[in-house]
């Protein structure tokens, strides 16, 4: 019978340095996948960490647990913040296209103008929130946030 092969604890598996290093150690396939589903699909860590192939039972531990032992490695965080960016800069030009898309086709007037509204904002050109009017011994104030 073989022996158990060496359970690394976790803390030993974390390379000492500055997160620049941790950037430059390249993730294995499998912690790639984890990220990726994790990332990108509705599963749970566990069931991610079957797609991407972290057996259950190996050396007491299931295959959740390493998963998520995974995910703390500096390099794993570093590769999981880089595709969480990467996928909001996809749905960010989703996202933009469709109020494009609602400003440009709407059915409803008051919806393109908050459509609208939602793009001069971000651009830059946001009305004020505030407006007051003084004239001659009378004074309005209007607030509009």
């Amino acid at each position: 019978m073989a022996p158990f092969p060496k359970v690394i604890e976790p803390q030993t598996m974390i390379p000492a340095g500055t997160a620049e290093q941790a950037k430059q150690i390249p993730c294995t396939k499998k912690q790639k996948r984890l990220v990726d589903l994790v990332v990108t699909t509705k599963t749970t860590i566990k069931d991610a960490a079957a797609k991407a192939g972290y057996a259950k039972g190996v050396v007491c531990e299931s295959g959740r647990v390493a998963a998520s032992n995974a995910l703390r490695l500096p390099h794993v965080r570093a590769f999981m913040a880089q595709r969480v960016a990467d996928e909001l800069n996809i749905a960010t030009a989703v996202a933009a296209r469709a109020i494009s898309n609602i400003v440009s086709d709407g059915k409803s007037e008051y919806v393109v103008l908050l459509a609208a509204q939602d793009i001069l904002d971000r651009a830059g050109y946001k009305s004020a929130d505030r407006v007051e009017h003084k004239h001659e011994g009378l004074s309005v104030s209007i607030n509009l946030g």
